[in-house]
């Protein structure tokens, strides 16, 4: 069987150990910090103890059969730093998981990829450290790069790979295979603070913590709007495809309301509006945008969105109610 090895068995090794797990994979949790052996044992019994509760609520909501929980927390084993150097070379992809702390990082990375030889891809999951800041603590650099998963990584589709200026496009393509084969959403995204989704995520928050705070709406009237009204909008059409659905012109007319209504220039639209907009590029009714709509037959376009969002708002049993 196909085998990866997570070096660290905190919450993220965790989650990736169980996304892999559930799709079929023998997985290595390997507790990379040396310990005396009753602690090693406590932290494997509690590692074991969580994915099998998990696997237990993912089959208690209908994820999965109970039947196969067993099976599947088989194929998990907890490893001890002293015995990991076999599993690690024996792994196609070692999953780096340790606490975010550069110089902890590069120690653990250097030692991994001298354990496991110059088979394995090598690949961070760090949430805040860049991939070239990283890469050179690993022997062969061109099999290194940063695989950014989203809590809980067992369920999140989304996997935010940032290739580093050595990562080799053999490695790149290999990983976004194996991450697509266990039902993952990879894409790629240049090495930059923040990658897309911590770094969209942080100003939604801030703003909505903002807003609260100003009197804006309460807290729960606050998040009933990002659940019945922004995230729904979003699980369907993307925030740049947003932008050519509606209008770039419509985008910078509100931008500039509210940079003068609210008096602050974080609401001023970046130049590639002004830029589309200069150009005549204003999304979906004048045939180009962000994307080229020349060649797309826009009704049936905003047909199956359209259809999208329907079956999303049955599912979460949203949809208007209907008198025949």
């Amino acid at each position: 069987m196909s085998a990866v090895a997570c070096l660290g068995a905190g919450r993220m090794g965790r989650g990736i150990a169980l996304a892999f797990a559930m799709a079929g994979w023998q997985v290595a949790l390997v507790d990379f910090k040396p310990r005396p052996a009753a602690d090693f044992a406590a932290l494997a019994d509690d590692a074991m103890a969580e994915i099998r509760g998990t696997l237990a609520s993912l089959a208690a909501i209908g994820l999965l059969d109970a039947a196969h929980e067993a099976t599947i927390a088989g194929r998990v084993r907890v490893v001890a730093e002293a015995d990991c150097g076999p599993v690690l070379a024996a792994a196609e992809v070692i999953f780096e998981g340790v606490p975010e702390i550069l110089e902890l990082k590069r120690g653990a990375l250097a030692r991994a990829a001298e354990l496991a030889g110059p088979g394995p891809i090598i690949a961070s999951t760090t949430s805040t450290i860049l991939v070239d800041a990283l890469s050179s603590a690993v022997a062969e650099p061109g099999r290194f790069l940063n695989a950014h998963w989203l809590n809980p990584a067992y369920l999140v589709p989304l996997v935010e790979v940032s290739p580093g200026r050595d990562t080799s496009a053999a490695t790149l393509a290999r990983l976004k295979a194996i991450l697509t084969e266990i039902g993952k959403k990879p894409i790629v995204c240049a090495a930059s603070p923040g990658y897309i989704v911590p770094r969209i995520q942080a100003l939604a928050m801030n703003e909505a913590a903002r807003m609260v705070s100003e009197g804006v709406a309460s807290a729960e009237d606050l998040d009933a709007a990002i659940r019945y009204g922004f995230g729904l909008r979003f699980a369907v059409l993307g925030l740049i495809e947003f932008i050519d659905w509606g209008g770039g012109d419509i985008l910078y007319h509100a931008s500039r309301y509210l940079t003068e209504a609210l008096g602050d220039a974080r609401y001023a639209a970046p130049p590639v509006i002004e830029d589309n907009m200069r150009a005549g590029r204003l999304g979906m009714r004048s045939g180009e945008g962000f994307y080229d709509f020349r060649e797309t037959d826009v009704g049936a376009y905003r047909q199956r969105r359209m259809a999208e969002f329907a079956r999303l708002l049955g599912a979460l049993e949203l949809l208007p109610k209907r008198v025949d």
